[in-house]
């Protein structure tokens, strides 16, 4: 990353951390800074979710090592990681219609993880978020051994977890990402 795009995304991350303090009482900016000074690949990771719409901030500390948790924060699933399914397994035994790619994989190249459930949870306790879309979380290894794949939203005031076959997917489905820097 060239240092004007660094400069630019630091400054994106800035306001958006200003305007939302309720998702990060008592972090102070220029700990996250120096901090994103000593691991310049979280920029990278950082960068991707801003372009694939993410809109990501801070939505806590570990505790127990300090370290940062970045959340794609944007009112809707990101548009730029839509109509994909769950895994590479899930795409690979879809024999047509294809999506491009998927959750999983798309999360790796970006260097995030998936959401848990518990980390979706938590997320929409810091506002609302996926009121017309879906995104999908980290399946537990039992229900994506018997072929599926689980997702939430939030619909009447209410976090919804559902599932779906993992090959399935939806123009309004996509996925949240979690950076720990």
């Amino acid at each position: 990353m060239r240092p004007e795009q660094a400069k630019e995304l630091l400054q994106t991350l800035k306001a958006r951390f200003d305007k939302n303090m309720h998702r990060h009482a008592g972090v102070d900016w220029s700990a996250v800074e120096a901090r994103l000074d000593r691991h310049p690949a979280a920029l990278d990771a950082l960068a991707q979710m801003e372009a694939t719409g993410g809109e990501p901030d801070i939505v806590g500390i570990e505790q127990a090592t300090g370290s940062i948790i970045f959340c794609d924060c944007s009112p809707e699933s990101p548009a730029g990681r839509r109509s994909i399914c769950y895994d590479p397994a899930a795409l690979d035994a879809r024999k047509e219609n294809k999506p491009r790619s998927s959750a999983e994989e798309v999360a790796a190249s970006m260097g995030i993880a998936l959401l848990t459930e518990e980390q979706y949870r938590h997320l929409q306790t810091l506002g609302e978020f996926d009121r017309k879309t879906s995104s999908w979380i980290a399946t537990p290894p039992d229900v994506r051994k018997l072929g599926g794949a689980l997702f939430c939203d939030r619909r009447y005031g209410r976090v919804f977890v559902y599932h779906n076959g993992a090959e399935s997917y939806y123009a309004a489905r996509g996925f949240r990402g979690l950076l720990t820097v």
